[in-house]
């Protein structure tokens, strides 16, 4: 299978991808990668996770949850851009900005520590996290071309 037929890649370098590659840039294999590349790949890939365990489970605690929801939290955004995302140098990951605006929005509702204050945050994710993966979505299934660029 040549590199056009694989990735839809023209031969003047413009990149127009066909079929699963569209939605799914990761399906495409990472082709004639050099054994250099899958070693930094994977160094990279054990640092990420080195200070994601601690970092996710700091801003768990200054969200008010526990600090596993932390970990369970940084697991999911992570593998949905390992197979959406078309990034090499993007990164993924829980932020202190919005621990704190979460702590601060769930605080008024329940008592940091309670299964009321787990609940509220959750909602308050589902609420801002749906209506942008809907937006995202939209933009994707009208132009998956475009959403790739």
């Amino acid at each position: 299978m040549t590199d056009l037929q694989r990735t839809g890649a023209a031969p003047n370098g413009n990149h127009r991808p066909s079929g699963l590659a569209r939605y799914f840039p990761s399906s495409t294999g990472a082709g004639p990668m050099a054994a250099g590349a899958a070693t930094g790949d994977l160094v990279a890939a054990l640092i990420v996770t080195i200070m994601l365990i601690p970092q996710s489970l700091a801003y768990a605690m200054l969200a008010g949850l526990p600090p596993e929801v932390g970990l369970y939290a940084s697991i999911l955004p992570l593998v949905a851009y390992a197979v959406f995302g078309t990034s090499r140098s993007l990164a993924v990951g829980p932020v202190a900005v919005v621990s704190l605006m979460t702590a601060a929005a769930v605080g008024e509702i329940a008592a940091a520590g309670t299964a009321d204050h787990a609940t509220a945050a959750t909602a308050l994710a589902l609420l801002s996290g749906l209506p942008s993966s809907a937006s995202g979505c939209s933009a994707w299934a009208s132009s998956p071309t475009s959403a790739i660029r």
